[in-house]
């Protein structure tokens, strides 16, 4: 006997649900970045250079768009991934799960969901999948 996993409406729902959460979270994280200018401020206190304001900005921008619109899903989840990762050990300092100064509980949400956009794939409800000249590896 084998499990399979049946491509239901309800599962092409729930990729794109959880592409849509992600890449809107990113989105609107990574304008923010742009718009505060007190963002180099906050990457010197951490001790990075205050140069890597847009670029850590557009890593979060660029990948947003990719995963709203279906396109590179599982290249951009990894690199949000990484992101997340050094938010959690670098940002947080990985102090405590839930309350209070240094909580990384959301930032772990959103590594659980890139990494589960990494192995879904975009789902049905994607450019990539529609588009079907683009390697399945790269969806």
């Amino acid at each position: 006997m084998e499990a399979n996993i049946r491509e239901t409406k309800l599962n092409d729902i729930t990729h794109l649900g959880i592409r849509l959460t992600v890449g809107v979270i990113f989105l609107v994280h990574g304008i923010g970045k742009t718009a505060n200018p007190g963002f180099g401020g906050f990457l010197s206190s951490l001790g990075l250079p205050a140069e890597m304001a847009p670029l850590i900005a557009l890593a979060e921008i660029v990948p947003g768009i990719l995963l709203i619109i279906g396109v590179l899903s599982r290249i951009a989840s990894s690199l949000l991934s990484i992101i997340m990762i050094g938010a959690i050990l670098h940002v947080k300092k990985a102090q405590t799960l839930t309350g209070g100064q240094g909580a990384y509980e959301f930032e772990l949400i959103l590594l659980a969901a890139n990494l589960a956009i990494i192995t879904m794939g975009p789902g049905r409800v994607s450019i990539a999948h529609m588009a079907k000249k683009i390697p399945r590896f790269l969806h």
